[in-house]
């Protein structure tokens, strides 16, 4: 980058681009916790209250980091998921895999996933919450599309509900496999211990394979009969 005072439009685009760029390369070193705003001005040359210029804190940066992981996700999924063969169920346990295998490979978008609500969506003002909240019901809607192309059989309010336990399972699982030094010294050193560790891959892919089938279940069941007065 050549210039030092971002003064035109395109400048100033491009300097939050490389704000979000140092931050997306940081994360593949480091988790979200220890991402700190002077590591990261350190890191792109810049004073922290420059950096503030572009985004009002730390998880504004993240925030807008997360929301164009989850797209760069959906845009993956939608290129390289093609169409599926087969009953209703085996689309789906083939969905179920699909999105638990692209989501491991994407391990910053995860660590981001796992922290959002109890980090990322505090310290940061309403437009920013605003913000944040459109570019995640676009995402929604892209991936409710998605499901209901390759499992018609949800209906897009079953395919939001299978979207929203996916992404919530692999929040929560996450920061489970992966364990501090400690507890992987602890289930080194113990087999009994070590199957309590949890995989990421396995736990969502198992969560999205029975919500899916419920789901599946739920549409084959008759009507309940009106209660009679």
């Amino acid at each position: 980058m050549n210039f030092q005072r971002a003064r035109t439009q395109e400048q100033r685009t491009e300097r939050r681009r490389q704000i979000l760029t140092t931050a997306a390369a940081m994360l593949t070193e480091m988790p979200v916790a220890k991402l700190s705003l002077n590591e990261l001005s350190r890191r792109i040359g810049l004073a922290k209250s420059n950096v503030l210029r572009y985004f009002e804190s730390r998880e504004a940066v993240l925030l807008e980091l997360l929301d164009a992981q989850v797209q760069d996700w959906i845009t993956d999924l939608e290129r390289s998921y093609g169409p599926a063969d087969g009953t209703p169920r085996e689309r789906g346990d083939r969905l179920a895999d699909v999105l638990a295998t692209s989501m491991v490979e994407r391990p910053v978008l995860c660590d981001l996933l796992s922290t959002q609500t109890a980090v990322l969506e505090h310290n940061i003002s309403t437009q920013v919450a605003i913000d944040h909240k459109h570019a995640a019901k676009r995402a929604m809607a892209d991936l409710v599309q998605l499901v209901t192309r390759h499992v018609p059989e949800f209906g897009p309010q079953g395919a939001a509900q299978l979207v929203e336990v996916t992404l919530l399972m692999a929040g929560a699982a996450w920061p489970c496999d992966q364990p501090t030094e400690a507890l992987q010294a602890a289930y080194a050193s113990d087999p009994e211990l070590a199957a309590m560790r949890l995989n990421f891959t396995d736990v969502v892919r198992r969560t999205a394979e029975v919500t899916i089938s419920g789901l599946l279940a739920r549409q084959q069941e008759p009507p309940s009969a009106a209660p009679t007065p």
